[in-house]
């Protein structure tokens, strides 16, 4: 066997330090508060995958270039769905060249709507999917609604547009903060005379055009009567009857504020804040709020733009934490880079493990939701939506020396309702085509002699393991061990 590169994994992040050493602690201080209750095995069993992810005693595949014969040993990846930065991103890019290649059209404009919803509804939403499967439905109506009566003022009848939403459950600051960013084709589709689908352009929408949405968004949710309970209202709240713990921790993540400790009720240490800072009262365009509902409109893309689109895709199905944005400080806490500086000049936040521990519990979502939804023309059963999606680019096929079976096989999710098997679409990418695609980094490239490396075998076998890891004098560790998890109550 030749000589062995391995590549940097998640083991190797401030994320997974945090983690692997203070997890045991933080579950037994939540159990501790809540009389043993704890947090949920689902949440539990989430941060049991990252513990894994990147380790070469879970499983690698081995990889060897044709011209110089270097090998490389690639771990395996936990494909989770919150917490790992490394799975999180690779699920953006699949996600995002998926709307690309085979939903979004290439010829229609598109426009982002984000709409974000009290914090008395965040926390109900967080946890009650059909709840916010609900929320989302009046908001995805208003916004129909709008485009077909702005279509029938050009003289447009039975016109039909289309929505994709990314629901993300995080902020800026890893706080808990669900909220639906919704991709619109920016028009209408309809029938012509001859029987061809022609897409219609809208007109730019107006300030008083995004007023009308969120105030008939706001109105109608209220006549649901789901906004009437406050954050801290205990009475009938389905979440803490299931887990005091989850509530407890979303409670405090939603308002900003630490759960546990000494610190309880207190926010996190900010750096570069300036307490005297004015108040500063910014107009943004297309931007409404209304009785806690919030409305922006401002981001469109243009018809042919396919880059911009799967940057603004990108956006949408983002993980909640990037490996860069973490640092360790010379006193063991952690600052939290912002992505932009708040108006205070904050920059970053500082956490102690426990507390950062504390704000990654409640992004954690249930097994088995959809977090990416279709609407209008790209509903599952649109009766336009096989020739609007027919309309996307597609991408170049993959050559077969690229394909890399390890962290590849990546099952296209479950978000995806039109991957059907009977498509002609390939139902895996190439781990490989996604690194090159989204950072424009050819990870089959041979650091070496700068040849194609190839998929030797995938070695998943306890004792194969043991062996090739033992012979090459790498480390067997598996991580720390975790308390087994619990059972849904």
């Amino acid at each position: 066997m030749g000589a062995v590169y391995v590549p940097r994994s998640p083991t190797t992040g401030v994320l997974y330090g945090v983690v692997r050493t203070h997890l045991t602690e933080f579950l037994a201080a939540v159990d501790a508060e809540t009389d043993g209750s704890g947090v949920p095995g689902f949440v539990v069993k989430e941060f049991g995958k990252f513990l894994r992810c990147g380790v070469l005693a879970h499983g690698f595949a081995r990889v060897r270039c044709a011209d110089c014969a270097s090998e490389r040993l690639v771990p395996f990846s936990c494909k989770g769905r919150a917490i790992c930065p490394s799975c999180g991103g690779r699920r953006m890019a699949e996600r995002a060249a998926h709307l690309v290649d085979h939903v979004l059209p290439a010829d229609v404009p598109v426009r982002q709507w984000v709409l974000s919803v009290p914090h008395r509804l965040r926390y109900r939403l967080a946890y009650d999917h059909r709840l916010c499967r609900t929320v989302l439905h009046v908001f995805v109506r208003a916004l129909r609604s709008a485009y077909r009566r702005r279509a029938r003022h050009q003289g447009l009848a039975g016109g039909e547009t289309g929505m994709v939403t990314s629901v993300q459950r995080f902020g800026g600051a890893l706080n808990a903060h669900l909220h639906f960013h919704t991709l619109v084709l920016d028009g209408v589709f309809a029938r012509e005379p001859d029987g061809t689908l022609r897409f219609h352009p809208a007109r730019p929408p107006t300030d008083d055009d995004v007023r009308g949405v969120v105030a008939r968004v706001r109105r109608r949710v209220e006549r649901r009567g789901v906004v009437g309970a406050t954050i801290d209202d205990d009475a009938a709240d389905p979440l803490a009857d299931e887990s005091a713990a989850l509530a407890g921790l979303s409670r405090a993540a939603i308002l900003g504020r630490t759960a546990l400790g000494t610190r309880a009720g207190r926010g996190p240490v900010r750096i570069g804040a300036d307490p005297d800072a004015p108040w500063v009262e910014r107009h943004v365009p297309l931007h409404a709020h209304d009785g806690g509902f919030d409305l922006h409109a401002a981001v469109h893309v243009e018809a042919g733009d396919r880059e911009r689109l799967e940057r603004l895709c990108e956006y949408l199905c983002r993980p909640p934490l990037g490996q860069g944005r973490l640092q360790r400080l010379r006193d063991g806490r952690i600052a939290l880079a912002l992505q932009r500086p708040w108006a205070d000049g904050t920059t970053h936040l500082v956490f102690t493990p426990m507390e950062l521990l504390e704000r990654l519990v409640p992004l954690v979502p249930r097994p088995r939701i959809n977090l990416v939804l279709y609407h209008g023309v790209f509903a599952p059963n649109a009766p336009w939506r096989r020739e609007v999606v027919a309309r996307a680019e597609s991408e170049p096929e993959p050559e077969a020396d690229a394909v890399e079976p390890c962290l590849l096989p990546t099952r296209v999710d479950d978000e995806h309702e039109d991957a059907q098997p009977h498509r002609a679409r390939p139902k895996y990418r190439a781990w490989a085509d996604l690194m090159r695609r989204t950072f424009e980094t050819d990870v089959l490239c041979c650091p070496r002699c700068g040849g194609r490396m190839t998929v030797l075998a995938t070695i998943d076998h306890r004792a194969v393991i043991h062996r090739i890891l033992t012979h090459l004098g790498l480390s067997m560790d598996t991580g720390d061990p975790l308390p087994a998890a619990r059972a849904s109550p």
